[in-house]
């Protein structure tokens, strides 16, 4: 049995990116990481443009100017000014090149044949020049860059259609237990509706993860074992749910050793969660989670979350912790480290009733767990505790 520090610590030290490249359409590259460097085919902007609706002048002595054209935005033929001239101009059009500035609209007073300044005005104002964010040629996002919405629309405005990645991976989730019956068929007695997968599929998702692929195998060692000798072939990371546990009927553990997958551990001094089984064959990574589903989810967060974003090559391998006010007591066993569900909001954090790992409605409530250490026996109200942040 394994601290959780012990099992986070293996679990990075086992997962390594997977390295393979991808090409993706620039819009369906979200949440993926470049695995090359990405330089500018253009300037940005590509022409001096406007920042605002007003008028572009050739400056001159005077703060009166004759007004000679209007350049609204997409325009090609731009007009040369004289000393005195102004263009009516509008946000994002292109800024003729004898022009020296441009005035906010509100600043100036219309005349008959043309505008009048306000007070005199310098040179270079409200332009956005060529090539001011970034120039042709130049770095425009490095190796290893996480590809956010904001990501993705600085390169769309670079001209830039698609992006080399490292490739998600693949995933199989793997149901056990002859107990489970899919939502919408009659309830009979001793069965129960299976939720464990959906939960899971839906926490990938929710991740950008999306190459996944779900199995139901019942309670049989030759069916636990046929399936899981193939998916180590073919996926790069298994997901089982239940069938971990020593009991007569649980065929997991007995499958992975016999298919000589290595154990890196089994079993986390932690509640929920505590029969949390990590292995590894070829290429393939594997989690056997516990059957009840939230002690399941609760090792997704905390550890296969981990898994995941070691094998995106991402800097940042854990969700958020920050320190808190505790509006709850609590009190635990010494000796193994508790996560419980819980409310956060603005400095504060709740414990909440009902933290049985059976049980999801509570976790359905909660944003966050209240981390407790496994040397600390409880907490009171009003105590700074450490709070693990759930993605949202």
């Amino acid at each position: 049995m394994v601290s959780v520090k012990q099992a986070i610590d293996l679990i990075k030290k086992n997962c390594n990116p997977l390295l393979k490249e991808v090409v993706k359409p620039i819009n369906k590259s979200g949440n993926y990481i470049l695995c090359k460097d990405i330089y500018s085919p253009i300037n940005m902007p590509p022409f001096n443009q406007s920042a605002m609706d007003g008028y572009a002048l050739h400056s001159h002595e005077e703060l009166n100017y004759k007004v000679v054209k209007e350049i609204k935005a997409g325009t090609n033929h731009l007009p040369i000014l004289k000393v005195g001239d102004a263009v009516r101009i509008f946000t994002g059009a292109p800024v003729p090149d004898t022009a020296d500035t441009v005035i906010p609209q509100e600043e100036v007073n219309l005349e008959e044949n043309g505008i009048q300044l306000e007070q005199k005005i310098k040179n270079n104002l409200n332009i956005r020049f060529k090539g001011e964010e970034i120039k042709k040629g130049e770095l425009a996002l490095k190796k290893g860059t996480k590809l956010t919405a904001a990501a993705i629309g600085y390169l769309s405005s670079l001209g830039i259609t698609e992006v080399t990645v490292y490739k998600k991976p693949s995933i199989a989730i793997v149901n056990t237990g002859n107990e489970l019956i899919e939502a919408g068929e009659p309830l009979s007695h001793g069965k129960i509706y299976e939720s464990n997968s959906k939960m899971l599929q839906n926490a990938l998702y929710s991740l950008k993860f999306y190459d996944i692929t779900i199995y139901n195998v019942k309670d049989d060692y030759d069916k636990t074992y046929a399936t899981l000798q193939r998916l180590i072939n073919i996926k790069d990371l298994i997901i089982i749910s239940g069938g971990i546990s020593v009991g007569d009927y649980d065929f997991v553990g007995k499958a992975l050793n016999a298919l000589q997958v290595k154990e890196l551990f089994y079993k986390v001094k932690q509640k929920p969660g505590k029969p949390l089984y990590f292995g590894k064959k070829k290429e393939s990574i594997l989690f056997a989670l516990p059957g009840n589903p939230a002690a399941a989810l609760t090792c997704f967060y905390m550890y296969v979350y981990t898994a995941l974003q070691k094998m995106m090559a991402r800097e940042v391998l854990t969700l958020p912790r920050i320190k808190a006010v505790s509006n709850s007591a609590f009190k635990k066993k010494k000796g193994r480290t508790q996560f419980l569900k819980a409310i956060y909001n603005e400095g504060r954090v709740t414990v909440l009733e009902g933290q049985s790992s059976a049980m999801l409605k509570t976790f359905a409530l909660s944003n966050a767990f209240v981390f407790i250490p496994e040397n600390i026996e409880d907490i009171t109200i009003n105590s700074i505790v450490e709070v693990i942040l759930l993605p949202v």
